[in-house]
């Protein structure tokens, strides 16, 4: 038999063990990743375009869920050539609810309680977080973050609307510099 047919009947044979993207979990986000972002908005006369320093941490939980936490050192407050640079953290836990789809362990009412309403999943190749917060006067603020694998790395896309309209939006790269061990996110819940 040609090697060439022995070749092709194992990549055939072999295929359907290789992960396809739809099959990706959770755990394909576990890590310590860095990068920066360009952030563009419609509501800032002096700071339309700033650049942003990113740190995200996604850790698996032993009950199927995971914690994320992302920094971001924002520059756009201040003087537009010399910016003060800002610090904003913020963590979540999620609960799963079924395959790649998670509640967050904060969630309430959205329309009785100032704080947001927040879901995951992953679709294909990107970890999707949408908060929905509703205002006291009935407008409404969503957040998308949208975070894919890559070859090299993690792409970041992040959309805000106020009611509707789009007032912020940011994209950049990451990379992958730390892995992680443990599940002691579920400790800090």
């Amino acid at each position: 038999m040609p090697r060439y047919l022995l070749s092709i009947g194992f990549i055939f044979l072999v295929w359907p063990l290789t992960p396809s993207a739809s099959n990706l979990g959770i755990a394909a986000f576990e890590g310590v990743w860095q990068g920066n972002a360009v952030s563009e908005s419609t509501v800032s006369a002096n700071f339309r375009l700033t650049s942003r320093d990113i740190d995200i941490i996604v850790q698996g939980i032993n009950d199927g869920g995971f914690s994320i936490t992302w920094n971001t050192v924002q520059r756009q407050k201040g003087d537009p050539n010399n910016p003060r640079a800002k610090l904003k953290s913020t963590s979540m836990w999620f609960s799963p609810v079924r395959h790649n789809v998670w509640r967050s362990n904060k969630n309430n009412d959205p329309v009785s309680l100032p704080t947001p309403y927040a879901w995951a999943f992953i679709k294909d190749r990107t970890l999707e977080i949408v908060t929905v917060q509703i205002y006291k006067d009935g407008n409404h603020e969503t957040q998308i973050y949208r975070r894919t694998l890559s070859g090299t790395g993690m792409t970041l896309e992040f959309s805000r609307t106020l009611s509707g309209k789009q007032v912020r939006s940011a994209s950049g790269r990451l990379v992958k510099v730390c892995l992680l061990y443990t599940s002691d996110a579920a400790d800090e819940r």
